[in-house]
């Protein structure tokens, strides 16, 4: 995939995780001023590179406040309960755990989406995904079916049932807890009446042909687990991230059999990882039945999305 450590909600420091839990003196910080400067603090020594926004975040769950309220209220004091809590959630991110999965939710597409250990968290750049099949068909969502593989929390399947609420959207995954969140994710987002969830390998799962078939699959190449980033390595699946020797195994398995699932006319859109680009569009020529082979670049300028076409049948 892209360099490995972009699988990670925020890749610690190379000290992550020095920081152990510490015992705090509450009366000294009952303001969310004066706790969050300590919080952000520890958590720089501990080798978050985002320190400040983690401890916001953090703060901003366990009170249930917003970004305003937290700003305009530096002096709103706290519980000992509530000092309590929130330190619990700053020990577990100094040991590396993602916010995203100490807060159980993470931000798609300005949507909150549930997430917890049985999936990937999404990130801002499968964005890029979904923008590249709304510019294809948003003009014309009457009727699509849509193939989301490896659905994990169900971000894109959800967002495109949401942007195209004439399609029909299924969506796969060989983890039955990742299917659980999906659901829920779903329901949450008012969309479980248009997205069908099965629970199968890759395109085993599901039967027929479909418009769009869409997929962030697995991309990140075997190396030694140990070397992957500890925000990685030691939190999430392991089985949404490896993908044989070059990364390319789900690719080359999605390529070769959606060709014979997509209907005449019908697209495939992967996301990819970084120096992947010119593989994957090998794979498409190789398979033979696609066309008008294409790479979109996300905002960081790092090749993300590739894409290809089923030609329409000629007379």
């Amino acid at each position: 995939m892209r360099s490995s450590s972009r699988r990670g909600d925020i890749a610690p420091g190379p000290g992550f995780g020095r920081f152990r839990r510490r015992r705090w003196s509450f009366h000294s910080m009952t303001n969310i001023r004066t706790i969050l400067q300590r919080a952000a603090r520890d958590l720089n020594i501990s080798g978050s590179p985002s320190a400040r926004l983690d401890a916001e975040l953090l703060l901003m769950y366990g009170l249930k406040i917003d970004r305003l309220q937290l700003c305009t209220h530096p002096e709103r004091e706290l519980t000992d309960e509530e000092v309590a809590a929130f330190v619990e959630r700053v020990a577990r991110r100094s040991l590396g755990e993602p916010v995203a999965y100490i807060i159980g939710e993470k931000e798609f597409w300005s949507l909150c989406f549930e997430v917890g250990r049985e999936v990937l968290i999404p990130r801002p750049e499968t964005e890029c995904l979904v923008e590249e099949v709304l510019r294809f068909y948003r003009p014309r969502g009457e009727g699509l079916r849509i193939l989301d593989i490896g659905t994990g929390s169900g971000a894109i399947a959800v967002v495109l049932a949401r942007e195209l609420p004439a399609a029909r959207v299924v969506a796969t995954d060989i983890s039955a807890g990742a299917l659980t969140v999906a659901r829920r994710n779903a329901l949450a987002h008012g969309v479980s009446d248009r997205v069908d969830f099965f629970q199968g390998d890759l395109l085993t799962a599901v039967s027929g042909n479909f418009d769009i078939i869409c997929s962030n699959p697995p991309y990140i190449p075997d190396v030694p687990y140990g070397l992957l980033p500890a925000g990685i390595r030691d939190f999430e699946p392991r089985g949404a991230l490896i993908a044989g020797p070059d990364g390319m195994d789900f690719h080359r398995r999605i390529i070769r059999e959606g060709v014979h699932r997509l209907k005449a006319g019908g697209r495939i859109f992967l996301e990819i990882g970084e120096g992947q680009r010119d593989q994957v569009a090998a794979l498409f020529r190789k398979e033979g039945g696609y066309r008008d082979i294409d790479c979109r670049r996300d905002y960081g300028g790092t090749d993300r999305v590739a894409s290809a076409r089923r030609p329409r049948q000629t007379a």
